[in-house]
């Protein structure tokens, strides 16, 4: 059961920047490497969107509302995924998730990190 946990969230103002963190740990099937992974978003009053994924093969893709502005990047030898945010917007604000995927298609996701774009 992989165990995810994100972090950096926090209230940033319109323009600004943050950089969320997702510590990967426990049993990997394959090891981190073979997991796809990814983050999320769920604003409030609305269903839990994807933001940008990074898979096994090091291909990249974002949610067109975030592309140009947000970087995901992982460091496999740390088990690590990151989401780099900047020219942050007010829609921005929701709860980020980390997500993974094994090789076998089973999903995992983190607790969420709370991100709150406010001048």
């Amino acid at each position: 059961q992989v165990q995810l946990v994100e972090s950096g969230g926090g209230l940033v103002q319109p323009g600004g920047s943050l950089r969320l963190s997702c510590a990967a740990s426990r049993t990997f099937v394959g090891g981190f490497r073979s997991y796809n992974m990814g983050w999320y978003r769920q604003a409030p009053g609305k269903r839990r969107e994807w933001v940008a994924s990074i898979n096994n093969d090091g291909s990249i893709d974002y949610t067109d509302f975030v592309k140009g502005r947000f970087t995901i990047s992982r460091d496999n030898s740390r088990s690590m995924v990151y989401l780099q945010m900047d020219n942050l917007r007010l829609e921005d604000t929701a709860v980020y998730y980390c997500w993974s995927q094994s090789v076998n298609g089973a999903d995992f996701w983190g607790q969420g990190t709370q991100v709150t774009v406010s001048s």
